[in-house]
Parts: C-alpha cells; sequence; structure tokens
C-alpha cells in the first residue's frame, strides 16, 4: 500500500493552475511619440506562437507535479512482520569432551551417543525459544563461543548440529564455560540471563574452577540450570561375556546440583532422550516463551521515483529548446548562404 509522510504537500500541486487563472496587471499605456502599426499575422503564425506559449506551461507543471510528489514523500507499506520481543538471553553451553561418544542413548529406536541424542532433542527446544535471544558455547578442554546472542534460531540450531566431537579437545573445562557465558551476556538488566549447561562428567581442565565462575554468575545475576547426560546402566561386552556397568560414574552431580541451586536454577538428570525431553518441557514453563509480539510494517522509500521523472522532463524540455534554437540557426545560416550566392550570381551577371 502506497502512503505519504508528508500527505498535506500535495495540497500544493494545483498551485500553477490558480497563478496561471489569476487576472494580469493592468499597465498603463505609454505615451510613444511615433506609433508604428503592427504587421498583420497570418492564422498559422498565431497558432504556432500559442503552441510555443503552451508547451512549456504543460512541462513545468508536470515538473511541478512530480516534485511535489516526491517532496511529500511517497511510500511503500508492507505487510505486517511479527519481530521477536526480548524476553530473555540464554546460552546454551554444551560438553564436547571424549566421554559423549558413549552409545548409552536410544533414538528412534536405535542406540546412539550422547552427542548425536543431544542434538536432536536440543534442536527441537532450540526451535521452540521464539523470543529469546540464544547463544552457543562448545566445551572441552577449552570454551568457545560457536554462536554469539542472536534472534537467529536456524544459525544457532546449525552450528549445533555441526559440532563434532575432539573438536575442542577430550577433557571437561566446566569452570571456562561458565565464566565465558559470563563475560559474553549483554549488560542489560530488562532481559532474564539464563544459562543452560549440559555436560556428561566432571570439571578436569580449564583456567578457571568452577567455583569461581560460580561466583561471577552469581555477582551478574545469571540463572544457571545444569542437565547431566548419560545412562545408569549400560550393557558391555567383555572377555567373559556382557557386563552392567554405569557409564555415567564420572558425573559429578553434587557440583552440578550446587551450581544450579546457588543461581537459582535446578539441576536435571537426563538418563534417555524422553527424560530430556521432559526436562526441555519443564524449562519452557520454568523460563516460559514471550507471548506478545510486536509487529513492524516495513517502510520502502519511492520519492525517487516521481523526482526521476521530473528530471527527466526537464532535460528533454531543455534538450528540445536547444535543438529548436540550433535548427532555427542551421536554417538561417543556410538561407543567408543561399542568399549570398544569388548575390554574387546577379553581380557576376550584370557585369
Amino acid at each position: 500500500m502506497i502512503s505519504f509522510a508528508w500527505p498535506w504537500l500535495l495540497a500544493l500541486i494545483p498551485l500553477p493552475i490558480i497563478i496561471y487563472w489569476l487576472p494580469a496587471k493592468k499597465r498603463a499605456p505609454k505615451n510613444n511619440a511615433l506609433k508604428v502599426p503592427l504587421l498583420i499575422q497570418t492564422t498559422s503564425s498565431v497558432e504556432q506562437s500559442d503552441k510555443q506559449k503552451k508547451s512549456p506551461l504543460v512541462v513545468l507543471s508536470l515538473c511541478w507535479l512530480f516534485f511535489i510528489t516526491a517532496l511529500a514523500q511517497p511510500q511503500w507499506l508492507g505487510e505486517p512482520v511479527d519481530i521477536p520481543t526480548q524476553g530473555r538471553e540464554m546460552m546454551l553451553a554444551v560438553d564436547l569432551s571424549g566421554s559423549m561418544d558413549i552409545e548409552d542413548m536410544s533414538l528412534n529406536g536405535r542406540n546412539v551417543n550422547r552427542l548425536q541424542m543431544l542434538k536432536v532433542v536440543l534442536g527441537d527446544f532450540i526451535e521452540r525459544r521464539v523470543g529469546d535471544r540464544l547463544g552457543l558455547i562448545l566445551f572441552a578442554d577449552d570454551a568457545y563461543m560457536q554462536t554469539p546472542m542472536t534472534f537467529d534460531r536456524k544459525t544457532v540450531k546449525q552450528m549445533l548440529h555441526e559440532s563434532e566431537l575432539g573438536l575442542v579437545g577430550r577433557k571437561t573445562a566446566i569452570g571456562d564455560a561458565i565464566g565465558l557465558a559470563v563475560k559474553r551476556f549483554d549488560a542489560k538488566k530488562e532481559s532474564n540471563k539464563v544459562l543452560l549447561l549440559l555436560t556428561d562428567g566432571q570439571n578436569t581442565s580449564g583456567k578457571i574452577s568452577p567455583e569461581e565462575a560460580l561466583a561471577l554468575a552469581v555477582n551478574k545475576g545469571i540463572t544457571i540450570y545444569t542437565i547431566g547426560i548419560g545412562a545408569d546402566v549400560m550393557m558391555q561386552q567383555s572377555l567373559w561375556g556382557a557386563q552392567r556397568i554405569n557409564p555415567s560414574s564420572d558425573l559429578d552431580e553434587t557440583s552440578l546440583t550446587q551450581i544450579a541451586e546457588q543461581t537459582g536454577g535446578q539441576y536435571f538428570r537426563a538418563r534417555d532422550s524422553q527424560s530430556m525431553s521432559d526436562i526441555y518441557a519443564l524449562l519452557d514453563s520454568l523460563e516460559p516463551i514471550e507471548q506478545d509480539q510486536q509487529q513492524m510494517r516495513p517502510l520502502s522509500a519511492l520519492f525517487y521515483w516521481p523526482l526521476a521523472i521530473a528530471a527527466l522532463l526537464a532535460f528533454l524540455y531543455l534538450v528540445s529548446m536547444n535543438f529548436s534554437l540550433l535548427s532555427l540557426l542551421f536554417i538561417r545560416k543556410q538561407l543567408t548562404h543561399q542568399h549570398n550566392s544569388v548575390n554574387s550570381t546577379t553581380t557576376k551577371g550584370q557585369h
């Protein structure tokens, strides 16, 4: 839909017509000592004179019309587009240590490793977080910012699916992951800052301890939800046959619980893909998605179209005037040349 930013300027469009129809100012007759009668004009010359008077008026009127239209700032008003409201800033810290390769998870009837299950279930959670700014941290020996805070959930999900085991080492730097998240959160008081920490082990690496990182998170008012990943029981083949083992024996649930409780969050235990899905559903209720959506209608400026048309008309009119003038000069030159030739011939004939 086309609209105008300053529609009141359109009232100036009929101004040239009003000025044209205003009564002409009467001039006092001049008392000339010598009066010379006017030459009688032919009908064709009168018509030509009228056309010459009307053509600039039409062109100037059209230029005025398009100029005023451009001055009124025409703009195209697009369809309403939903934009997310900033409900919270949520950072996702995903463990890529070597133990995430243990195949103790079941997904769609087949055994997969912990990271493969995490990519699918966490990816669905990311899709639902409309209105949140999401970021992605990958950690093992060190912590790295894979995706900064963004409303682009598709990019965050894609970067999660492209993550690979061994990308940042084989150990587990939980303290570095928390410290990096604290550093990357924007200093905006009106938004809730949430860190979702997913790991299957305990802190075995890093430049900062989990306790030091926890103090920083508490000071910044960041809520941390920790999720411990791994099954309790797993059958493993050995020389003495199948044995039942606990693949999550290295999981430090005490430390993860302390981190969550001291920041106002919760600790969850994900033993399979179903329990992981339940945890994300619970997180949706603990940190509800912003429901109120803001709408915007994109505006595209169109003033340059009528302005370009007005400039083009003026340019073409000036070219036509100069062309007519040049044509007259050329014809006059040709007539003068012919006249001189006739005079020269006549003079020779007399001699």
